[in-house]
């Protein structure tokens, strides 16, 4: 059987009559009808209707030369099509909408751990339909059917989009960890700020001299300078943050347009191979 474009394939089945002991001059086959009223006949007597449908039935009279002796051979040949639409229910739009359920999860938040959790449930439920495609098509194909390509390919694109999201959740928890360190720094220094002052504010009774009050003063100069400093270096682990949270919403949207490019020209060539259209 010839199952490249399964379950859209069309099986020719020949039906060979000869005689084994008499020649062409002793014996010829002929047809009673022809093969338009077999064909027509056959359709109304064919009354299951099961997995395949009867297309036509040709009938070919020739003569087949062996070493002995040349025979003459009638030939029916019985072209029959497959219905598809058990496979289309069973494995194609349920792994077509696992496709669409995947592009539609890049629009939650990628903050969310579900994102991920939810991508891999996808991978998971493809793979159980390539484990029931496995057992269900036989094993006497010569070459891969395209349905076999079409949910590997699928299964490809949802493994290669996991990685997306795991790349977009680690610049992300990057950003999330400088906005972090920036925060607690900012926190400390105003903090400090805080003691400082109220130090000067509040000097003890001994402290009267003149060497005091500049050493005070000069302390307040470098808290000052300290400050800037730490104002500074958080204004830099801002822009870093915003700098990993820019290149990881650049890598999303990028990313979706490219998936959604893939996926449309992958679905028009297989549905053109496929004869679909």
């Amino acid at each position: 059987m010839d199952l490249y474009r399964f379950p859209f394939d069309i099986q020719r089945c020949n039906l060979t009559l000869q005689s084994s002991a008499h020649s062409v001059q002793e014996l010829t086959i002929n047809t009673l009808y022809g093969s338009e009223w077999l064909t027509l006949e056959s359709k109304q007597t064919f009354q299951a209707q099961g997995e395949w449908e009867l297309l036509s039935i040709n009938m070919i009279n020739c003569n087949a030369t062996f070493i002995w002796a040349v025979k003459n051979q009638l030939i029916y040949q019985i072209t029959i099509k497959r219905r598809p639409l058990l496979y289309l229910i069973n494995f194609m739009l349920p792994i077509f909408f696992f496709l669409v359920l995947d592009v539609t999860s890049f629009f939650i938040d990628a903050n969310e751990a579900d994102k991920l959790s939810f991508k891999v449930t996808l991978l998971l439920s493809i793979s159980v339909m390539l484990l029931i495609l496995n057992m269900t098509l036989p094993s006497t194909a010569d070459k891969i059917p395209l349905i076999g390509v079409y949910c590997s390919v699928i299964f490809s694109l949802i493994g290669i989009s996991i990685l997306e999201t795991i790349l977009v959740n680690f610049l992300m928890v990057r950003a999330a960890e400088r906005r972090s360190v920036a925060s607690v720094e900012t926190t400390s220094a105003v903090t400090g700020r805080d003691d400082s002052v109220r130090d000067l504010q509040c000097p003890p009774d001994s402290v009267r001299d003149q060497n005091e009050e500049q050493s005070s003063t000069l302390g307040l100069l470098k808290q000052i300078l300290s400050e800037c400093r730490a104002a500074t270096q958080q204004n830099q682990r801002e822009k870093t943050s915003l700098c990993w949270t820019r290149v990881a919403r650049i890598i999303n949207v990028n990313f979706l347009i490219l998936y959604i490019i893939t996926i449309i020209v992958f679905l028009c060539v297989l549905g053109k191979v496929w004869g679909l259209y």
